[in-house]
């Protein structure tokens, strides 16, 4: 009994289709190329690169009672505010890009900083309350008054430890080991663990949110950087050496 064969032959692809496949390919190659050198040009390079969080003991943080944190040294001349939520993905990279030129002018004494936390991006954490709590650790780390440590988990909280937004997010537990790793004692530890600042972060957020508000006439958005009454304008990236001249 003999083999039945097939008689199916497969064509060969015209020129045409081969030509329009290419025309795909290279479509998406130009279009992967274009994507990568926007993303690129999304975000400039780091500022001052290599110098790090504030380093002079002589830095300070204070906590103030409305819960606005307040980083530098005593006479300097200028003080700018900065409205920021630590879930807000353009902190964080407010923080990547400039926080480290921040640094070095507030070690010099030419710069301090006003923190205003506010916490809207609640409802995007995976356990609806991570900005509140992120504030509040916020406040116990500033609480003990070390310019130097404040710095280091200011930079821990908004760069290298900034959860996703609907992503998981960081238990008191693992904040109070950010704030550890941060150089804080074990007393602000212990604070932050407890969550014991958290209600007061909660009403000092939605004040801080309120005050936004009001400066920007009800389109609170965040980052936002005020010299006095002026909104900076962060997209320049010589804003920080600006500030200082």
């Amino acid at each position: 009994m003999s083999q039945s064969r097939s008689n199916y032959t497969p064509r060969p692809m015209s020129s045409a289709t081969s030509y329009a496949l290419g025309g795909v390919a290279l479509a998406l190659i130009v279009l992967i190329v274009f994507l990568a050198f926007r993303w690129s040009r999304d975000e400039p390079d780091v500022r001052n690169d290599g110098y790090g969080p504030v380093r002079d003991a002589g830095v300070h943080a204070v906590l103030q009672p409305d819960g606005v944190v307040v980083l530098g040294k005593q006479d300097a001349p200028k003080t700018i505010d900065v409205y920021e939520d630590p879930l807000c993905p353009a902190c964080g990279a407010l923080e990547r890009v400039y926080g480290q030129e921040l640094a070095q002018q507030v070690d010099e004494g030419k710069l301090a900083v006003r923190y205003h936390y506010v916490n809207f991006l609640d409802p995007k954490s995976s356990s609806k309350d991570y900005s509140t709590r992120a504030v509040a650790a916020s406040e116990c780390v500033a609480e003990a008054g070390s310019g130097p440590v404040y710095s280091k988990f200011h930079e821990l909280l908004f760069v290298s430890k900034q959860p996703e937004e609907g992503g998981d997010d960081l238990s008191n537990e693992q904040l109070s080991a950010v704030v550890r790793d941060a150089g804080a004692p074990e007393s602000v530890v212990q604070c932050v663990a407890s969550g014991a600042k958290v209600a007061d972060a909660k009403a000092h957020a939605k004040a801080a949110m309120d005050d936004l508000n009001a400066r920007l006439d009800g389109r609170a958005a965040t980052p936002s950087v005020f010299d006095g009454q002026n909104k900076i304008d962060v997209n320049n990236q010589e804003w920080v050496v600006e500030l200082t001249r």
